[in-house]
């Protein structure tokens, strides 16, 4: 979405100048849910390696890492992903798989 602001005729302001405003459409429930899933798998699959020791071999910040093993950073890139599941020794159809399965039972209600 871009957004051209109104031209200023201030005196001391500059006219004419077009400010693109990049707006990230919100998460839905279930996007948040398997974020959330993705990261679990990967807190898992790291197991009692450091997370800096992780991040590390997959060229990574070890605070990107941390933001998807918490749900924060929901939707991290395809090489991304790729590079961790490389690191970790995950299949990625696999972790696809579960990620995708683990929100989809998160959002189905319990039976009684």
């Amino acid at each position: 979405m871009c957004v051209k602001l109104p031209e200023s005729r201030g005196t001391n302001s500059y006219t004419g100048i077009s400010i693109t405003v990049m707006v990230r459409t919100p998460l839905t429930p279930w996007e948040r849910q398997r974020g959330e899933t993705f990261g679990l798998l990967l807190r898992r699959a790291r197991g009692d390696r450091s997370m800096v020791e992780i991040a590390a071999a997959a060229g990574l910040s070890a605070e990107t890492l941390r933001k998807i093993e918490t749900g924060r950073a929901p939707t991290p890139a395809f090489f991304t992903v790729a590079a961790l599941a490389s690191v970790l020794h995950l299949s990625l159809d696999e972790l696809a798989a579960a990620a995708v399965e683990g929100a989809d039972c998160a959002e189905q209600p319990l039976s009684a």
